[in-house]
């Protein structure tokens, strides 16, 4: 349950304004000066109204700049649309229960979901395994300021951690790194000291590698057992996203009757390029962006909700 959220930057925006507005209101309504004219306000009255003043105009040209740079971020790598600005997050994240039919007789073990509770129109993008190392996915979604998730897989991803590395610092709020197993096995196969080298294994790369033990995993083709959540948690996961829906270059994947977005939906998609579908990573992200703008749908970050 979405308890509250901070202010989005429309209603800042305003804020400030009322402020402006309500400081001038004061200084007009006092007595006349001297003069008979309105009387000059005090020194610091004057600095204060200057200083709303110039946060306000600071603000909008930042706004400004901002949504004119997406703009043309859009044209350049051919989106329909500039993609839509996700609200503001919740100031309590949702709790994230197992969903119905994903479940284990096991009691305490991380929540199992494809779908985040919120009423916000947003979806989250999600990448897996880390195969495919185009720099243009590094530019193109941080020119386009979209928010997504890495699911790493060492046996793919040890070739070149320096990509991922990047990655990680390549927009302002950051891009999480986090485990999708060292050898990318089919989990319900293996014993539980199997499952946990392979998952525990993994949460030490990323530490090692990247600074941070990530807290959320996701099994490889979407299986798993008791084990694998036991696993999981004994090495500190606190959630194992799925998919609701998944994303190609040339088409969408739906995990749901309807095949549509619904508020709060994980979106799937993976590291490749042109030897194993049909265009490259810039290709998949033009044609689910395309998707989620025209359903009226923003990107938010994932881990802001869970």
């Amino acid at each position: 349950m979405v308890i509250g959220a901070p202010p989005s930057r429309r209603t800042l925006g305003a804020a400030l304004v009322v402020a402006a507005l309500a400081s001038t209101a004061t200084a007009c309504s006092g007595a006349a000066g001297p003069d008979g004219g309105a009387p000059a306000p005090a020194a610091g009255r004057q600095a204060q109204d200057q200083g709303a003043s110039g946060a306000l105009n600071a603000y909008l040209d930042r706004v400004r700049k901002e949504r004119a740079a997406r703009v043309l971020a859009a044209k350049k790598w051919g989106l329909a649309r500039p993609p839509l600005e996700a609200p503001a997050p919740p100031a309590v994240k949702p709790k994230i229960t197992t969903r119905k039919g994903f479940e284990t007789d096991g009691k305490g073990l991380p929540p199992v979901f494809t779908t985040v509770p919120t009423k916000q129109k947003v979806v989250f993008l999600t990448i897996d395994d880390g195969a495919e190392k185009d720099p243009d996915l590094l530019r193109m979604m941080t020119e386009l300021r979209i928010p997504y998730s890495a699911f790493l897989s060492d046996y793919v991803v040890k070739d070149d951690y320096g990509y991922f590395a990047r990655m990680q610092k390549s927009q302002k709020s950051g891009v999480s790194l986090h485990n999708h197993t060292l050898n990318h096995r089919y989990l319900p196969g293996l014993s539980y000291k199997q499952q946990e080298r392979e998952i525990c294994g993994m949460q030490d790369v990323i530490e090692k590698r990247f600074g941070k033990r990530p807290p959320l995993f996701r099994p490889p083709y979407g299986n798993y057992n008791e084990d694998t959540l036991r696993a999981a948690k004994s090495c500190g996961v606190k959630a194992v996203p799925l998919w609701a829906s998944e994303a190609f270059p040339d088409h969408m994947e739906w995990r749901e009757w309807d095949r549509d977005l619904h508020p709060g939906d994980i979106v799937l998609t993976h590291f490749r390029g042109k030897g194993d579908w049909k265009g490259t990573m810039p290709d998949m992200i033009r044609r689910v962006m395309n998707v989620i703008t025209s359903k009226g749908y923003a990107v938010a970050k994932l881990e802001d909700y869970v």
